[in-house]
């Protein structure tokens, strides 16, 4: 039924202001929209609106993530920017705070300003 249409994304946020500059300023997503519900983003032809909401909840799961080609070189540059990869003590991290899971895919993990859990991932 839905295997022919487009998927979008949600995040959640309270400060629009911070989230717009987070998004587009250091993600490098196009705002390619707002109101006064939410910020609407294209993320490379994937929707991602970021609904503005009274209260965020943070989930301890990933909500939102990337797939990328050099994943050191997109954890340089988010560390460039200020964001941090989050560090888990149940899982063996380098340096730069990137996870490989047993079927080699590299993972790192930072939060936006609301603290919603994101990911980078280089299979």
């Amino acid at each position: 039924m839905l295997g022919s249409s487009k998927i979008m994304a949600f995040a959640a946020t309270q400060n629009p202001d911070r989230a717009r500059a987070f998004y587009r300023d250091i993600l490098g997503l196009e705002l390619a929209g707002e109101d006064s519900f939410a910020l609407v983003f294209d993320a490379n032809g994937t929707m991602l609106r970021v609904q503005i909401v009274q209260e965020v909840t943070p989930y301890r799961y990933t909500t939102l993530g990337w797939q990328v080609l050099d994943i050191a070189a997109v954890a340089s540059q988010l560390q460039s920017a200020g964001v941090q990869l989050e560090r888990f003590e149940w899982f063996t991290q380098d340096e730069l705070g990137i996870w490989t899971s047993p079927g080699g895919a590299r993972v790192g993990w930072f939060k936006d300003p609301d603290g919603n859990l994101l990911s980078v991932t280089q299979f």
